[in-house]
């Protein structure tokens, strides 16, 4: 099948790789020539694990196309998916439609023949009834079907998810276009893959409740991580006596800093937006919201507590910040909160992360970033893990101690054992664990 991915972004850039990587012919469609660009010469915008080898070998294999001209891809295509961004709108904290609503007004002048217009990015309830008006509008005589097809992509795992997804979500009323996008997914189908048909408007809804789910269960358990420090209990034990409960589950169960990211945070945003403009409450997830954005600060003060109250004048040293290991995304990182509060209370940072120092150079400033994690901790009065990389997880502990200028460490991540770490001649501390 013919497809057109209108947005060259995370979403689009994965989901239009994966889907030339099953055969179809592709074309992934970018007003910004820079990206395009770069994009046709081998270079990859984001960091992703796997994509680099994909794209290059779907673009050999001559199934995978970049263009900023978006007119003859649209016209021969079956589907058209929309992949771009849906920020939060300043203000009122609203998904910011404005690129969607475009990108429909400009697909609806270039339809030819039965054309299935696809939602890709994470769209409140009611917008596919938006997309669907714009284009009749447009071009009254179209022959199309507007479809939500939420993406469940996980930054770092994005083609895994995307070759191997729990389900498909495909939200239309209009067999035609049940049809189109079952032979779209194909090769997913055939492998048993549930594929879930719905309403439109419920498959919408399914994205945001099942991030704000998700993101409830994180903030659940940094709550308990938070009972467990005041009643002398280890949160890890308590994550995996309640996650071996099929009912609850092991996942999304792990203590921290908060989440971040281009998701969580955006998306259980716009779901409380969505609900008050219902008037349906929605107290669980605002809830979350203010719980979440008050953690990343509160791990600043745990830095703070853990130097005796003042950093002023202390270097501390951030191994990790991007939200999550196996990305360069800083939106929204608790990183940055973390930076800012200890930066108002006087210290210095140094910083180290494997991917992700050139898109934190855009929101911090004041930071030394480092060429490496030993580099980073050198002279440091305190080693904080912010991010759990692989290569943080088996630092060579002598080498630190020879660095700083005092064994300290704050493990947000929780990914060493307290008495090895004390055996090891550390003081140091983590998040949820007395012992």
């Amino acid at each position: 099948m013919r497809v057109a991915m209108i947005g060259t972004g995370y979403v689009g850039l994965v989901s239009g790789t994966c889907f030339a990587d099953f055969g179809h012919v592709v074309t992934c469609i970018d007003k910004d020539a820079t990206k395009i660009d770069a994009l046709n010469d081998g270079h990859i915008p984001i960091y992703e694990p796997g994509l680099q080898e994909l794209v290059a070998k779907n673009v050999e294999e001559e199934r995978l196309f970049f263009s900023t001209e978006a007119a003859q891809a649209i016209r021969e295509a079956d589907a058209v998916f929309i992949a771009v961004g849906t920020p939060t709108r300043r203000g009122d904290g609203h998904a910011d439609l404005t690129y969607v609503y475009a990108a429909a007004e400009e697909i609806a002048g270039l339809l030819d023949g039965f054309t299935v217009i696809v939602t890709k990015s994470t769209v409140p309830v009611g917008t596919g009834d938006e997309v669907e008006a714009i284009i009749r509008k447009t071009n009254p005589k179209a022959d199309f079907a507007v479809v939500s097809n939420p993406e469940f992509l996980r930054e770092g795992a994005a083609i895994s998810d995307f070759k191997r997804p729990d389900r498909v979500v495909v939200g239309t009323e209009d067999e035609k276009a049940v049809e189109v996008m079952k032979e779209l997914y194909r090769p997913l189908y055939l492998n048993e893959t549930p594929i879930i048909v719905t309403r439109r408007r419920t498959s919408e809804l399914i994205k945001y409740a099942a991030n704000a789910f998700l993101a409830v269960k994180i903030t659940f358990i940094n709550e308990i991580a938070d009972l467990c420090e005041k009643v002398g209990a280890n949160v890890q034990e308590v994550s995996r006596g309640i996650g071996l409960d099929n009912r609850i589950g092991g996942k999304f169960l792990h203590a921290g800093p908060g989440y971040g990211g281009s998701c969580f945070p955006k998306d259980t945003l716009a779901l409380s937006k969505i609900a008050a403009d219902a008037h349906s409450d929605l107290k669980i997830v605002d809830s979350v919201i203010e719980v979440n954005t008050a953690r990343k600060k509160k791990m600043a003060d745990k830095v703070i507590d853990f130097l005796g109250g003042d950093v002023d004048g202390k270097t501390v040293a951030l191994l990790g910040l991007a939200f999550k290991p196996n990305t360069d995304d800083m939106r929204e990182a608790p990183s940055i909160d973390i930076v800012a509060k200890l930066q108002a209370a006087g210290a210095k940072i140094r910083a180290y992360d494997p991917a992700s120092m050139e898109e934190a150079e855009k929101v911090m400033s004041g930071v030394l970033f480092c060429d490496g994690p030993y580099h980073a901790i050198e002279n440091a009065d305190v080693v904080v893990i912010v991010t759990e990389w692989d290569q943080f997880r088996a630092l060579d502990l002598d080498r630190v101690k020879s660095l700083v200028n005092s064994p300290k460490v704050v493990d947000l991540r929780n990914i060493y054992k307290t008495d090895y770490m004390t055996a090891r001649g550390f003081e140091y501390t983590s998040v949820g664990r007395s012992y």
